[in-house]
């Protein structure tokens, strides 16, 4: 019996492996893009420490650099992408064993027209930056290095190991070329409505969303709640522009017309052939559904309904809203006069 349960353990260890291999694989192929160095001549590779965007909008370098602090005078780290450069200073910090700790923490704007970078930001269009370092010594001499991408790490925990730039929407993330140099993909923000706020009261329900990425603010925007499944029916919404934000009140009274049958509906925002759905994405968590829970809410309307509303966040991030009318309980039966 020992040697069968040994034999089964041995087993799922090794289905194991193989699947915690391919989800490896899996993520190398994403984080990959098929760009090569062209470089007319070679140069050295530094390993990075520490490569990441946090938050979305700050980019944090460490790279060990095998020299003293006294014999450094400037280093700087290069974003390069068609010509065009950004570059941030680093700091050498010198360790304990006698090498030198190269760092950057460099703020992230998105500039998707060559808009002039801010002091102490690095402003970077759409497309693919390759990260290399300049050092320059106390001599005056210019060393160029290129940075090697930063070892794979499985996805864990409820967080991604990215984010959107929660201002513009943009996407800021490391990735690593075919040969194994460091990159820095961006990726353009895509038109969306983020969801600021959602008031729950007891007598109604309230959006107020901001528009992010490409769309026109000044547009006549509209919003509707539009039910999920087979005759959608499309209810219009009354919508408040204020400074920056749309603020709407779900018509509830509406929504719960066929009495003490549950629908689920979305909250879309349209102007001409444009429809977003309201939701929650700018954020690094994996499972919206999971983490952002809200109550069930009991909603008394004018006409004197009460209604059980629920209002979530689906798997992708989008807002949706159950509700229904609680049923009327049956009258209570008096006792007869009659009966002795």
């Amino acid at each position: 019996m020992r040697q069968v349960l040994l034999n089964r353990a041995v087993r799922a260890g090794r289905r194991a492996r193989r699947a915690a291999a391919g989800v490896r694989r899996r993520i190398e192929r994403v984080d990959t893009v098929p760009v090569l160095a062209a470089r007319p001549r070679p140069r050295p590779l530094l390993r990075p420490v520490h490569l990441s965007v946090l938050g979305g909008r700050t980019l944090n370098v460490a790279v060990r650099y095998p020299r003293r602090a006294h014999g450094i005078e400037s280093a700087l780290l290069h974003l390069d992408h068609r010509g065009d450069r950004r570059s941030a200073p680093l700091t050498p910090e010198p360790q304990p064993d006698g090498t030198l700790l190269l760092t950057a923490t460099a703020p992230l704007r998105f500039a998707p027209h060559g808009e002039p970078p801010e002091p102490g930001t690095l402003a970077l269009g759409p497309g693919v930056w390759r990260l290399s370092l300049a050092v320059t010594d106390t001599a005056g001499v210019e060393t160029l290095a290129g940075l090697r991408a930063a070892p794979h790490r499985t996805p864990a925990g409820p967080t991604l190991p990215y984010s959107p730039e929660p201002g513009s929407g943009a996407l800021f993330r490391p990735v690593r070329s075919a040969d194994g140099h460091a990159l820095l993909k961006v990726t353009a923000p895509a038109p969306q409505a983020e969801l600021v706020a959602l008031g729950l009261r007891w007598d109604r329900v309230t959006v107020q969303v901001r528009l992010v990425g490409p769309v026109a603010r000044h547009a006549a925007w509209t919003a509707e709640a539009v039910r999920q499944g087979p005759g959608s029916t499309v209810l219009p919404m009354p919508l408040e522009q204020g400074a920056g934000h749309l603020t709407a009140d779900l018509p509830l009274a509406a929504m719960a017309a066929d009495g003490h049958v549950q629908h689920t509906w979305e909250v879309r925002l349209r102007s001409g052939r444009t429809r977003l759905k309201v939701g929650r994405r700018l954020t690094d968590v994996r499972h919206p559904k999971r983490v952002f829970r809200t109550p069930y809410r009991s909603i008394a309307l004018p006409d004197g309904r009460l209604l059980r509303v629920h209002a979530q966040f689906s798997a992708a991030g989008t807002l949706t809203v159950s509700c229904a009318a609680y049923a009327t309980p049956a009258p209570a039966h008096e006792p007869s006069e009659d009966r002795p």
